[in-house]
């Protein structure tokens, strides 16, 4: 019990930073709508992908909503390493692990925050998905795995960088990977190299389970890939991370 209340102390600490710094949500959700405005106004007429084109790119949309908000962690996960707070809390007897896990649980539910807004802006902009409630449920459940799993890879990298800005740089890759994946356009569309990366990343089917559950097709073998990509990363970020925490605190 003492641990569950050191973590939902370290949680309320990170509330308080996010309040006073809220430009953290405002960039997580501003890039993906900006993305929306242009891939939908500007190029979608270019894409050739069966359905209407904000259907498609929606459930990129929503991986880019999480993605886009990792860079706060990593540096929060940092400072909190490099500027002597870790010392403190253990002069004040507070749990080891309950730091990492507010980290961890703040960036999930601010990840589900902009998730939702962009998911408004995707209903604003025409986006009619023929999921059933049951669709809706699981892919609110593969979200809060994504950004679960983001978060404790993102919380590893914040914690084995040097420094706070090298941490930002650290999760560059994680919020590169929807461009190179099916998230815009169908991976068989694209060239030789880019085409197989875009199929063989964690991301697509990600993305593609999260299509196909939101048009009421979900393909079962996309389904399992898309969660044991999920499980994995989570897996590789939790280890990592307390090892790397274990290691320096």
């Amino acid at each position: 019990m003492s641990a569950l209340a050191d973590s939902a102390t370290m949680l309320r600490r990170n509330f308080k930073h996010t309040a006073r710094n809220p430009v953290t949500v405002f960039n997580a959700v501003l890039f993906p709508i900006v993305m929306a405005l242009m891939f939908v106004y500007v190029l979608g007429g270019t894409f050739n992908v069966g359905v209407k084109y904000i259907d498609y790119v929606t459930p990129g949309l929503i991986v880019m909503a999480i993605s886009y908000g990792l860079g706060a962690t990593a540096t929060a996960v940092n400072a909190d390493m490099t500027k002597g707070i870790i010392s403190r809390f253990k002069v004040m007897d507070v749990s080891r692990g309950a730091v990492l896990t507010g980290h961890v649980v703040e960036t999930t539910l601010r990840a589900v925050v902009a998730v939702a807004v962009i998911v408004g802006v995707a209903f604003a902009m025409g986006f009619r998905p023929s999921a059933s409630a049951v669709d809706w449920l699981a892919a609110a459940g593969l979200v809060l795995l994504l950004a679960f799993a983001a978060s404790w890879i993102t919380v590893a990298l914040g914690l084995a960088a040097k420094s706070a800005d090298s941490a930002g740089l650290a999760t560059v890759p994680l919020i590169m990977l929807p461009f190179l994946s099916s998230a815009f356009s169908p991976a068989e569309k694209m060239g030789p190299g880019v085409k197989q990366f875009a199929e063989y990343q964690p991301f697509t089917p990600i993305i593609e389970t999260l299509r196909g559950l939101l048009t009421g097709a979900p393909s079962t073998g996309t389904a399992m890939a898309a969660v044991a990509w999920c499980a994995g990363i989570g897996l590789v970020g939790y280890v990592w991370a307390m090892r790397t925490f274990t290691r320096r605190a």
